[in-house]
This record gives C-alpha cells, structure tokens and sequence, in this order.
C-alpha cells in the first residue's frame, strides 16, 4: 500500500484508542460499563446497534456471495435483519429498556434467575459465551483475510493486530467507547463505501449502466433465491434473525437497555432497521464484480482486490479502514456483553462472596473477563478453518444454535409465554442443541437449510408446546412479565427490587 493509505489506517486506530481513553472518564460503575449508565440518545444506540450486526465478513464471506450468486446476498442475509429488527421495535426493544429501569439490571441474562431459576439462567450464559468465541473468532478471520490481501500481512499477524487494538479502547471505555467508536466508524465506513461505489459506478459507464448491469451478470445472478439460498432457508433464517438481532445477540439487547426510555429503544431499532434496508449497497461492487473482473481464483477476496485495483492512494487505506470498522464495533461489543453476562451472571453463582463485590472490583472484573474473551477469540480465530471457515461459522454454526439460547429469553418477556417454566426452557435448549448436533455430525449431506431449520424448529415447539401442555405459573415469573409489558409508571412510583434478589 501506498504510505497514504497507511497513514489513513493509523489515524483510525490513533482515533479509536482516544475514544477509549475519554470513554474511560464516564465510567464510574458496572451500569456505565455495560449499559452506558441509560443515558445514551436514541440516535446513537440505533447507529450502533446496526453497526454491531456487521463486521469485516460483509466484506468477505458475503461479498463471496455476491461475487458466486449475485443479489441473493441481500434477499437472504439483509432483508431479515431490517424485517426482524422493525418487528423487534414494536415487541422487544421497549422491553429490554424497561428491564433496566425497573429491575436494575446490567446484564440481558441476568433476569432469567427470576423469570425461570439460576440453573436456566446458567445453562443459557456458559452455552452463549461459548457460541460468541466461535462467532467473533470468525470476524477477526474476515478482517485478517482483508489484511493478507491489502498488506501481504500473515493471517495470524493480522488476527492479533485488530484484536489488540480493539482490546484496548473496548477494555478502558466500556459500551460508551463502543457506541462511540461505532458512531465513527459509521462515517469513516460511509465515505469509503460511497467512494467505492462511485469508481465502480464509473467502470460500469454511470448511473445508466445500473440498468445493463442486469443483463451482463452470469446466469442466476439476478435471481432473488438460487443455489442453496432456498425458500425454505429463507423462512428459517428470518425466524432466526428476529430473535438474534432483538436480543439472542446480547450485544444489541444492551444496545436497547442504554436508551433512557422505551419509547428511544423503539426509535433506536427503528433507525436500525431502516439502515439494514440501504446499507447494504455497500456490496454493490462485488455484484459487479463478475462483470468487472470475472477471473478472480478466490471470491472472499473480491472487495479487497477491487480496491486495490480501482481506488488511488489514501482511498485504500480508508477503505480497509472501514472494513476494520465494521470487525471491530461488532467484537468490542459481543466483547462488552460478554463481560457483562460472566462478571454479572456466571461469576456470582459460581463465587457467592462475588455477589456483593465493590464497584472497583466489578469494574476490574469486567475489565478482566473482557480480555479473557478477545484473547480465547483469537486463538479460535487463527484456527478458523478448523470449523468451516468464515461464512461456516456465521452460517452454519451461529445461526443454528441462536434459535436454542434466545428463544427462552426472548420469549419469556411476552405475556403469551408467561406459564413457559424452567422445565420448558432448558427442555427447549437441550433438545435444541441437540438437534443440531444430529444434523450437522450425525446426517450425511445434510442441506445447510436442514442445519439452520432444526435446532429452531425444536427449540421453537418444545418451548411453546411444554407451556401449554405442561404449564408452570409463578407468581415471580408473572412479575417479571408484567413489569416490563406495562406502561411506564407515573413518576415517583415504586421500583422492583433487583433480579440479583431472590424471591
């Protein structure tokens, strides 16, 4: 790269740690560290809760896609998110906020101890801290396969140089360095896009050539649903995206607790969901890129070589800049969330004298846990190819086993579910993860729809069918449910104890 572009760059980690560093100074306890204190404005919490369901993989396994089957990548992979995050708008996003005004929580888990009981509670953390290893490992994997192709940088020396960098300003500011970092790299992923978009655009002869693009595409590129992206895999991923992008994907749960009020936690999934619906045309490019250069020996590298090819000094740097952006807000928060499940949820079962800890030792706790966390992910990531690779990992891997650990969650705060028990919780989660394990080792040639379909099928009908069959009505459980359907009370109103409480 030229030295412009490496100069770019280096103003972006410069910039990135300066937010960490005055982040730093607006946190005085765990509530700021996880939740931002509930002081955050609407407008920010709905940027970076879209920003945290992207990362460098959009670049890479996605602009695969697009480069292999053409639009399909919208229809399957964006669509779903914009569809599942307005629904979430209406029926989770004002839930979760009132979660933290009304029972002092800092942590999306840490509810279910009184909707179901600690072993649920438990089982649900340890499993979904573990998904989140192979999740964020596969965005550091993305990043680093940009690096190789921008920088010629081994796959390992680029897995460590993102990590380390997000560790530290992630590590000091808690989820303000996280909505601010992302507010910036918003902008910073803004310009490149567009100055990407605008070459390419210019390489396809202007706005007119849009309109001949269509037909100089290979055959099936302009089809909505083709190759493994099937109806049915569709109807399945838009079911697993409402309950990942509305709190399974504890991340942008928080997102919604940092709002000061309901009605900004629907506003915020509201502006997500819009932005789900135009950002993608950031791929753009790599839907061209058949056209454009149609010999490429690896299409994850796709985006990256355009770049290379197409944008003058300063612009690749800035561009890789924004590919960073996206890896980085995604894994500073999964980082940021599960901090605060382990130092909120695990840590105080496991170590009772933890439960009453000081402010400075929940803060060192947390700071501690997130290290831990981007550390183990990283290990996971060099070896990615071990568990099917980027697009395996996103695909394969998180999104089948979402459905089993965010539908006991999610759906204990609706009131329909309200006589779903422990029993129905951790019998949905066990069956569900089971299910997947069947199919994924157990079913030779097994379809990527049929992976994807199973766990969130069974998980989705034992939850519901064992509440109706078996139902277990708790006067706590019936509180909690209410609490955070009700209206807001008028000021002065009493406030429920903490769910750290037992009844």
């Amino acid at each position: 790269m030229h030295w412009l572009d490496w100069a770019a760059v280096g103003a972006y980690f410069l910039v990135m740690l300066l937010i960490g560093v005055w982040s730093h100074r607006r946190v005085d306890d765990v509530s700021d560290y996880f939740t931002g204190g509930g002081r955050m404005p609407w407008w920010l919490t709905g940027i970076s809760h879209h920003m945290s369901g992207y990362s460098a993989a959009v670049f890479v396994a996605y602009a695969a896609v697009a480069y292999t089957y053409g639009i399909t990548v919208y229809v399957w992979a964006f669509l779903p998110l914009a569809l599942g995050t307005g629904v979430g708008a209406w029926l989770f996003a004002p839930r979760w906020n009132r979660l933290r005004r009304r029972f002092q929580v800092a942590s999306p888990l840490e509810y279910l101890a009184r909707r179901y009981d600690v072993p649920t509670q438990q089982a649900l953390a340890w499993s979904g801290a573990l998904l989140k290893v192979f999740d964020v490992a596969a965005k550091w994997a993305s990043v680093a396969v940009l690096l190789k192709v921008f920088t010629g940088m081994s796959m390992t020396h680029g897995i460590l140089l993102t990590g380390i960098v997000t560790l530290l300003y992630c590590t000091v500011g808690g989820l303000w360095a996280d909505a601010l970092t992302e507010f910036g790299q918003f902008v910073i992923q803004g310009v490149a896009a567009l100055a990407m978009m605008g070459v390419v655009l210019d390489r396809l002869g202007g706005i007119s050539g849009l309109g001949t693009l269509w037909h100089r595409l290979p055959p099936g590129h302009t089809h909505p649903l083709v190759g493994p992206y099937t109806a049915g895999f569709l109807t399945a991923y838009v079911v697993v995206k409402l309950f990942e992008y509305n709190g399974g994907m504890w991340n942008l749960a928080q997102r919604y607790m940092a709002t000061d009020s309901p009605r900004g936690a629907r506003r915020s999934a509201a502006l997500s969901a819009a932005l789900y619906l135009v950002w993608p045309a950031v791929l753009l490019p790599a839907v061209a890129a058949p056209v454009l250069m149609p010999h490429i020996g690896d299409p994850q590298q796709t985006y990256a070589l355009m770049a290379q090819s197409y944008l003058p000094a300063g612009l690749v740097g800035l561009t890789l800049a924004g590919m960073f952006s996206h890896t980085m807000a995604m894994a500073s928060s999964d980082a940021n969330a599960i901090s605060a499940v382990v130092t909120r949820d695990i840590l105080p079962a496991l170590l009772p004298g933890f439960r009453g800890a000081s402010t400075e030792r929940g803060l060192r706790a947390a700071r501690v846990v997130t290290v831990l966390f981007v550390t183990v992910s990283m290990v996971v990531a060099i070896e990615a190819d071990h568990f099917g690779g980027v697009l395996g990992i996103i695909v394969g891997m998180v999104a089948a086993v979402m459905g089993p650990i965010s539908i006991p969650m999610l759906l204990g705060l609706l009131p329909a579910f309200r006589r779903c028990g422990p029993r129905a919780a951790l019998t949905s989660w066990a069956l569900g993860l089971g299910g997947y394990f069947l199919v994924k080792y157990g079913v030779d040639g097994a379809s990527q729809t049929a992976v994807v379909v199973t766990p969130l099928v069974t998980s989705l009908v034992v939850y519901a069918g064992l509440g109706l069959l078996l139902p277990e009505p708790d006067a706590g459980a019936d509180a909690v449910v209410e609490a955070v359907s009700a209206p807001d009370p008028v000021p002065g109103a009493a406030v429920a104890r903490p769910v750290t409480e037992q009844a």
